[in-house]
């Protein structure tokens, strides 16, 4: 491992997950610094000097010189750091593939499971249009993603890559979001793969040792107000019920 460690500011998000998975596949030293995103740590004026947007995953790499936020950006700087898990510029065509595939995550997988999520926070029947929206949209990007694991090993084609690991915790919510697994053969299969990966099981329990019993009690804590604050709730949206998330 490097001497140098690195520091991933979050919490257990997929975002979050995508980037320890990353550092654990590099074998890079690293500690964890959790952020309490429920009780609103995230727009203080100390995290803000780190990510003007106040979102998690942070990375503070001493070779970088300072902070990178955005976790694609941060995939794209560590492979590029080690030389490994990213085709190079020798590679146009392979590396043009993973980068496709890391976009197509960052713009298209996280942004429509994420609000598939927020849409099953509230109670049922709150706004059926959005969500059947939302599911609309999630069920299209699962079949892609299994049509696409049908016929290549890796997301990227020949070779494991940030592609797979940044979509990695992201397709762990194929069940939570009401799909059956047995549609998705190739995309269950993929991941269970994934998940066996030595550097994944050690950067899901080094994140739950860091950061579970933290971020649980923040959640479970936190008042209506930094709940509006979380979901970035203002005065022109209407007020929503989002009691599950303190009772998880």
């Amino acid at each position: 491992m490097s001497g140098e460690e690195l520091v991933l500011y979050g919490m257990g998000s997929p975002n979050v997950v995508k980037v320890a998975v990353m550092l654990e596949e590099l074998g890079l030293a690293w500690r964890g610094r959790h952020v309490a995103v429920f009780k609103g740590e995230q727009f203080d004026p100390a995290f803000l000097a780190l990510n003007p947007l106040g979102k998690v995953p942070v990375l503070v790499d001493p070779r970088l010189g300072r902070p990178l936020a955005e976790s694609g950006a941060i995939l794209i700087w560590l492979a590029e750091r080690e030389g490994k898990l990213l085709p190079g510029t020798g590679e146009p065509a392979a590396r043009a593939e993973a980068m496709q595939w890391l976009m197509i995550q960052m713009g298209s997988v996280g942004p429509m499971f994420g609000q598939l999520n927020h849409f099953q926070i509230v109670p049922a029947g709150s706004e059926p249009y959005a969500f059947g929206r939302y599911r609309a949209q999630a069920e299209k990007l699962y079949r892609l993603l299994d049509d696409r694991l049908a016929a290549h090993e890796w997301l990227a084609g020949g070779a494991y890559s940030i592609a797979d690991i940044a979509t990695l915790p992201w397709a762990g919510y194929l069940e939570r979001h009401g799909f059956n697994a047995a549609s998705y053969p190739a995309l269950v299969a993929w991941r269970s793969r994934l998940e066996a990966r030595p550097a994944v099981i050690t950067a899901r329990r080094k994140l739950t040792e860091l950061f579970e019993e933290q971020a649980t009690q923040t959640r479970r804590s936190a008042g209506a107000d930094d709940l509006d604050r979380f979901f970035g709730r203002t005065e022109e949206v209407p007020p929503a019920d989002y009691s599950s998330i303190v009772r998880a």
